[in-house]
């Protein structure tokens, strides 16, 4: 099974980053395959002038097509997700993520950026032929934090509570999508 990640944030240090983090450190010890990019992993120029022939961009696209899940996570910002990561998602095909398990997350600054998952990024997803769209994930700022010193790099409170429920979901949920594909046929 595998699985690609793609975190939208610019930021080196960055919330959702921490998230995805956790999410690939928890797939990996299911026994999960896990390939990881951040939106910053992609030259600007690629990304602003749509090259579809980008090496970077080509790899994207071919992990993505081989893989049986996605796992995005952004923040929030002004009540959307990053445009930076728009712009990776605008060089994914039409039915890029058809016969694929997607698990969208985000995180935001209070309670008040949690509808941005549903209203901003789901219909985004849904309009590449996402196979099975989860309930996405919501984090607050405050949920997350970073280690110092000889702490742990990255604390993720949430991991402990309802995310890790939707993750057992999310892997739980590729052979409800296989079986589909099957009857599809």
């Amino acid at each position: 099974m595998l699985v690609v990640t793609l975190g939208g944030s610019p930021s080196q240090r960055s919330r959702s980053g921490v998230l995805l983090e956790k999410t690939r450190q928890w797939l990996q010890h299911k026994g999960v395959e896990v390939v990881s990019y951040q939106i910053r992993d992609f030259p600007a120029e690629d990304l602003l002038h749509a090259r579809f022939d980008s090496p970077k961009v080509i790899d994207l696209l071919e992990q993505v097509a081989n893989a049986d899940g996605l796992v995005i996570a952004t923040p929030v910002y002004k009540a959307s997700f990053s445009g930076a990561l728009k712009t990776v998602l605008d060089l994914l095909p039409e039915r890029a993520l058809a016969h694929k398990v997607v698990l969208p997350m985000a995180t935001g600054g209070s309670i008040a950026h949690m509808l941005a998952v549903d209203y901003a990024l789901k219909p985004v997803l849904s309009a590449l032929k996402a196979q099975e769209l989860l309930h996405g994930i919501f984090a607050e700022d405050s949920q997350i934090a970073y280690g110092e010193g000889n702490a742990r790099r990255n604390w993720c409170r949430c991991s402990s509570s309802g995310c890790t429920r939707r993750w057992t979901r999310f892997t739980a949920r590729w052979p409800v999508a296989q079986n589909r594909l099957i009857r599809m046929c």
